[in-house]
């Protein structure tokens, strides 16, 4: 019986590893859970189904109280980084956004086993994190680098030629003309199901230059030897290429299940974690490049990595702002990365190429985010 930690637990990855939980009862034992607290009534649900000691929120916690006597609600800015340190076997950090920093390194300097969906903690302080982690202590979430991981296990470190991750090309992967685009249209992922950001970063691209950048700190490899292409099926999650000519391949329905099952039992295989691929009907998978000029948040990303230090930060935290004003109505779709493009212009200069703690991040996204906001004011509709 793992007892498991779950931070994010009402958005999508949330939700689905207590679907797992659900469904393996003898075999996972949630203990506490965190999220924004927007939704009560499902955080109160959520920790009365599985009898949770604590609950984090940062908002409705009188509501929360009320509806959990004899639960620790811990509440405020804090509370999920508290939460994460709680002792256990595994946290699932599944928080969207460089908020899940803080909890990152908590569940890190507790000693815990960290299921990582949360990009951004890499993305904004790759070398923090990495400077935390012990050995295997991170397994990744992301199916794309739980793809690599997996993959990686069939050859040497050193072997290892590049890492291919694999991108759906978004909502408008077959659209030039970017004009006129809504809120709507960019949550109309044709494959995934995922949270409103996450999906809006899919159909900018930002969201692969933030894998890319994850997959340089996860796997300890040079940009160089890291490499994405359009798969619009989103069946093969990821690739590794070795160095006596061979690629191996992860591949699987378009669902996060098995990724997070994965990370919650890692070293072992959750038995019918999710459904394998039906192997009695017909399958084309199609893989393009990049169109570099039709996305390029992807080359940005790399000059942000490859810059290091508060760069990524700041590329990150410049879209947080800029994808917050497209879903307010504030910004066209098309000038979201134009928006991370200038704050990374304005800033990179003065960037600290060295990140010492948690406070140097955060006074980074400050500056990224004033930058931002600037620059929202110019190209706003």
């Amino acid at each position: 019986m793992r007892d498991v930690v779950i931070l994010g637990s009402t958005g999508s990855i949330g939700v689905q590893a207590l679907e797992i939980i659900a469904s393996n009862p003898k075999q996972f034992n949630v203990i506490a859970i965190s999220c924004a607290g927007t939704d009560p009534d499902l955080v109160i649900a959520q920790a009365k189904k599985f009898s949770v000691t604590h609950v984090g929120i940062l908002r409705n916690a009188d509501v929360i109280r009320q509806g959990l006597p004899g639960v620790i609600v811990i509440d405020g800015v804090n509370a999920s980084t508290e939460i994460a340190a709680i002792n256990c076997d595994v946290v699932i950090n599944g928080i969207t956004g460089s908020i899940g920093l803080g909890p990152t390194l908590a569940a890190l300097d507790a000693g815990n086993t960290l299921a990582l969906a949360n990009k951004e903690s890499l993305v904004a302080g790759g070398d923090l994190v990495m400077s935390r982690a012990r050995g295997h202590q991170i397994i990744p979430v992301d199916s794309e680098h739980s793809a690599i991981f997996q993959s990686a296990l069939a050859g040497k470190k050193s072997e290892i030629n590049k890492i291919i991750l694999t991108a759906s090309g978004g909502a408008f992967r077959d659209r030039t003309n970017l004009d006129g685009i809504t809120v709507e249209d960019a949550l109309k992922h044709p494959t995934w199901t995922m949270g409103a950001v996450v999906t809006i970063n899919s159909a900018t691209l930002v969201n692969k230059g933030l894998e890319i950048i994850e997959a340089h700190y996860l796997f300890d490899l040079p940009y160089s030897k890291i490499e994405a292409v359009i798969h619009s099926q989103s069946v093969v999650h990821s690739l590794v290429e070795f160095n006596d000519g061979s690629t191996i391949a992860q591949a699987s329905p378009p669902n996060m299940k098995g990724a997070i099952a994965y990370a919650m039992n890692w070293p072992d295989r959750l038995i019918a974690a999710t459904a394998p691929i039906d192997w009695s009907i017909p399958h084309s998978w199609s893989f393009a490049p990049i169109d570099a000029k039709q996305f390029p948040s992807i080359e940005l990303a790399r000059y942000c990595g490859d810059f290091g230090g508060g760069l990524p930060a700041i590329y990150n935290a410049a879209n947080e702002s800029a994808v917050a004003a497209f879903i307010s109505k504030k910004l066209e779709f098309k000038s979201i990365v134009e928006v991370v493009a200038a704050a990374v212009s304005d800033l990179e200069k003065d960037c600290p190429k060295t990140l010492r703690d948690l406070a140097d991040v955060s006074a980074i996204e400050d500056d990224a985010r004033t930058s931002a906001q600037a620059h929202l004011l110019r190209l706003a509709p």
